[in-house]
């Protein structure tokens, strides 16, 4: 079995994209593989500043050699579509085998060398390749991330010629730009390249360069006695940066830290693309780690310096933006959101600021807080927008606005508010459970939601471009989190759009959350088709239909109701179910002992809804079992008794409508 190196050596490719590249290209490798009969044992690909990696291994020396039939014409048929058939197989008139007065051709091809077929692979795979954003160099036609400047590909060590828009394929690499020889050097395989670029200060692995970045940052923390501050993103971004990475504390100003935290960290992150510190409480701490791309002979002093002056001109940009946006309160500046747009066609965000004052107050009671409080947080929560911080880190829209009411004396509930109405802005991010908060987020989103519903900008496929499916799980984990008692409809009515399908969007989303958490869609299906829309009443019951379900009694009710139900659709189509109700009959024992059932067992499911014990309704219902088992197993349904039919089919309709009062059962699969 042989092993394939390819390496696609290029200008700087950009971090963000790194990730995504390596995927494409173990994703295009496989699948050309596949079609060609190459079978693998192991793929791994590898992306960094300036090179895309791929290693296989198990690939055979040859492709196995494959046999196709052919169908042809049938014998007989006019020469000149026998000669046709025979142009295009290769094969003389005598090589046909007939069968059943067809004639068929047995093509034999024998296999391809891997090498052979990985010459025509790899071209495949560059000249198309997925790049977000690509671009020509020279004179060259080759579209690529950044100019392509070296292919080195080897299966078991010997080159695999070919050549792409004048680069031709070969065994050499290169290390570091700076710390690295300068030359190109050739390698022999995997092992020898992933070695061979270490000693050239070259990290292969994202995730060792992460790892190294993580651990090194740490270390410099903890012998100043501070603590990292640990970014995710920011690591992952960084550690796309730097083929041979070196983390390096670097001081700033304390006086800086006069500024939001938020402000501070924003402006390392985004800007410089530094990792922020904190001293053992957990407050910012005047230092910051920079991850370098080389190690230099002074260990990074130098850099780290030049590092803390360009944060420090940053930061100053940032002090002004705070102090001049302080000289202005947050109200003086509504009237700069009407040149503001929200939509072309849904108007300016001065407008949006008007609707969200107007439902916050009806939402508010409902979630225990002060209409006149949630007013006033609705009208302030989107001024921030026009100052001149968040047009520089639009990211920190709300977070300065209540920062700027705080500063103002703005009442801290509705300052809360200001700060939080975004959340959750996704699944990690957790919900408000302030009551001024909650009325504001809720009435944000929900115009947001109903306002391009209004206007048909509805999310369909993959497509959902304002984001309205995360607005809608934002509103029904709030919802539910907060353990609320609020209709989507009471939160639609109060608005100015009509509501049009956006009780069914928001059971589609429900579904995606509770699919999540291990709920079935079916399940979610049957109780909004009761046409309730109080989520936390729908949860309820699904979670107690869960249950119930999971039970002997449960499935088993489940199956007579369907069957039940399937003979009474089938007498619908014919138009013969009965109008009257049913009456205990004195036919079989069975059908009398239904009735009397359904007579007992109807009071208790009505009376456990009513009380909101789901568990109980279930329970109530768990009696019909055995009736309806015994009435299905004795009693003939169809009888020839017209009268008796009817009956038997008036007390089916009530056992469904009686399950139905619970769930609709003909939603639930199974």
């Amino acid at each position: 079995m042989a092993e394939l190196l390819l390496e696609l050596f290029s200008e700087e490719i950009p971090a963000r994209m790194q990730n995504g590249a390596a995927r494409d290209l173990e994703r295009l490798a496989a699948d050309h593989f596949k079609r060609a009969d190459l079978t693998h044992d192991r793929i791994a690909t590898f992306a960094g500043p300036r090179r895309l990696t791929l290693a296989v291994d198990g690939l055979p020396i040859r492709q196995p050699n494959r046999s196709e039939e052919r169908k042809g014409p049938r014998v007989g048929a006019p020469e000149a579509a026998l000669a046709g058939f025979l142009r295009s197989t290769g094969l003389a008139r005598e090589a046909l085998i007939e069968r059943d007065g067809v004639l068929f051709a047995r093509i034999d091809r024998p296999g391809r060398s891997s090498a052979e077929v990985i010459a025509g692979i790899v071209p495949d795979i560059v000249t198309g390749f997925p790049w977000p954003k690509s671009m020509t160099s020279g004179a060259g036609s080759l579209r690529w991330v950044r100019p392509l400047h070296r292919i080195l590909c080897l299966l078991d060590s010997k080159v695999v010629d070919f050549e792409i828009d004048g680069i031709r394929s070969g065994d050499l690499t290169e290390g570091h730009r700076f710390m690295g020889t300068g030359r190109p050097f050739a390698v022999s395989g995997f092992e020898d390249y992933r070695a061979g670029l270490e000693r050239h200060f070259v990290v292969l692995d994202v995730a060792e360069r992460r790892r190294r970045i993580l651990d090194d940052a740490r270390a410099a923390c903890a012998r100043r006695g501070l603590v990292l501050v640990e970014d995710e993103g920011l690591l992952d971004e960084v550690a796309g940066m730097a083929e041979w990475p070196t983390p390096l504390m670097g001081d700033m100003d304390p006086a800086f830290l006069a500024l939001p935290p938020e402000v501070v960290r924003t402006t390392m992150r985004t800007h410089q693309r530094y990792l922020a510190v904190a001293d053992g409480e957990g407050r910012l701490a005047p230092h910051f780690i920079a991850v370098a791309n080389i190690e230099a002979a002074d260990g990074g002093a130098l850099i780290a310096a030049g590092n803390g002056r360009v944060l420090a001109a940053r930061l100053a940009d940032a002090q002004f933006f705070w102090t001049e946006d302080l000289r202005r309160p947050l109200e003086s500046r509504l009237t700069t959101l009407k040149g503001v747009t929200f939509h072309a066609r849904l108007g300016s965000m001065f407008e949006r600021v008007g609707r969200i004052e107007a439902l916050a107050p009806t939402i508010a009671p409902s979630v225990g807080a002060d209409p006149d409080k949630a007013a006033v947080a609705a009208r302030l929560a989107k001024a921030d927008l026009v100052t001149a911080m968040v047009g520089e880190f639009p990211e920190l829209q709300g977070i300065m606005g209540g920062y700027y009411a705080r500063a103002e004396g703005v009442e801290p509930a509705v300052a809360d508010a200001i700060r939080d109405h975004y959340r959750p802005q996704g699944p990690s991010e957790a919900v408000p459970t302030a009551p001024v908060t909650i009325a504001v987020a809720l009435a944000d989103k929900m115009d947001t939601i109903l306002a391009f519903f209004s206007i048909g900008e509805i999310p369909t496929g993959s497509r959902d471009p304002f984001a309205l499916r995360r607005a809608a799980l934002g509103v029904i984990r709030i919802v539910l989190d907060n353990g609320l008692r609020l209709p989507i409809g009471d939160m639609i009515a109060a608005s100015e759009f009509a509501g049009t399908d956006v009780v069914a969007f928001f059971a589609d989303r429900l579904k995606v959350l509770l699919r999540e958490r291990g709920a079935r869609h079916d399940l979610v299906d049957a109780v909004f088709a009761l046409g309730d829309d109080d989520l936390a009443r729908v949860v309820a019951r699904i979670e107690a239909l869960t249950v119930f379900l999971a039970s002997d009694d449960g499935a088993n009710l489940l199956a007579a109701y369907k069957r039940a139900g399937n003979i009474l659709n089938a007498e619908a189509r014919k138009g013969a179910l009965p109008e009257a109700v049913a009456h205990r009959s004195d036919g079989p024992g069975e059908e009398a002992a239904l009735f009397d059932a359904l007579r007992t067992c109807r009071p208790h499911v009505q009376s456990a809804l009513a009380s909101e014990d789901f568990a109980a309704g279930l329970s109530a219902l768990a009696r019909l079992r055995a009736p309806i088992d015994a009435f299905f197993e004795g009693v003939l349904v169809n009888s020839p008794v017209a009268a008796e039919r009817a009956n038997r089919l008036a007390l089916l309709m009530e056992v469904r409508e009686v399950m139905g009062q619970v769930a609709d059962f003909s939603l639930v699969s199974g």
